[in-house]
């Protein structure tokens, strides 16, 4: 990936400067910064309890930081609501699966659409003119875009509650990108996947972030590291809401400081040895 970043990134989309969160004594994160250029793939690691999930419920509104400012394109949105933030191009999965599981995969992702609708109640109420060609055109979207490229055409109007785990984060990578965001923040995608599933929501990442229709920049958070390492252009490392690094891939797997928070101090002596 490294060799490409010259030739697909961009200018700063989203920037996080001396960012700090604290739960009563838990200091969550301390004085975070980092800096996500357009068309990268991005990725944040660190051990369980490390600040991650913190830092992306920052990101996308759902907690304030007590000191520092989160920018997106250049302007300060640490006040914004996250309905606003996702108005802005911001868009998000979750760890935990959410998705409305009495409702069949197409309605799932049509509500991911929902900022991109004009009609009023009035003529949403009429169904007609504007209003059905506005659906049309949406629905368009979704079935020859979205339905296509997460190949779930056969799974469309089965209730998402019945599907299989795989197929559910399908789902909301789906909705997610209904919304047509500028920037993904994905949030452990990989997490309970086998390895095929695995193998497929890599394809899906990378589709989504390079390809011309798409171009999305992608916040990963993800414990495969593997996975993590083949698809970044670039990895910020945190441990107990410290940053470590934020580096290119082959210098994070080298880092001994990376490997001793993954492993522990002995370990990182046997590696030595």
């Amino acid at each position: 990936m490294s060799e490409s970043l010259d030739r697909k990134i961009g200018d700063v989309i989203l920037e996080l400067e001396d960012v700090h969160m604290h739960f009563g004594k838990v200091r969550a994160l301390e004085g975070i910064s980092l800096q996500i250029r357009k068309g990268e793939i991005h990725s944040v690691i660190g051990p369980n309890g490390a600040g991650k999930t913190v830092m992306m419920n920052i990101i996308n509104g759902l907690y304030r930081p007590q000191k520092g400012d989160i920018r997106y394109k250049g302007e300060k949105i640490n006040s914004v609501k996250p309905y606003k933030r996702a108005e802005l191009g911001i868009a998000r999965t979750f760890q935990k699966v959410e998705v409305f599981g009495g409702m069949t995969v197409l309605d799932n992702i049509r509500l991911g659409r929902h900022i991109h609708m004009k009609s009023g109640i009035i003529s949403g109420a009429i169904y007609s003119g504007k209003t059905a060609r506005e659906e049309i055109e949406h629905r368009e979207f979704i079935e020859e875009e979205i339905i296509d490229l997460l190949e779930i055409e056969q799974i469309r109007h089965h209730s998402v509650g019945m599907l299989p785990y795989g197929l559910q984060k399908r789902v909301e990578l789906g909705r997610a990108l209904a919304l047509e965001p500028e920037l993904l923040i994905l949030d452990e995608p990989l997490a309970g996947l086998n390895l095929e599933e695995v193998e497929d929501m890599a394809r899906f990442i990378l589709d989504v972030n390079e390809e011309e229709k798409w171009k999305v920049t992608c916040l990963l958070v993800e414990h495969d590291m593997g996975v993590v390492m083949d698809l970044s252009d670039r990895v910020f490392v945190l441990n107990f809401g410290n940053m470590i690094t934020d580096d290119i891939p082959s210098n994070v797997q080298s880092n001994p400081e990376v490997i001793k928070a993954y492993l522990g101090e002995e370990d990182l002596y046997a590696t030595r040895g």
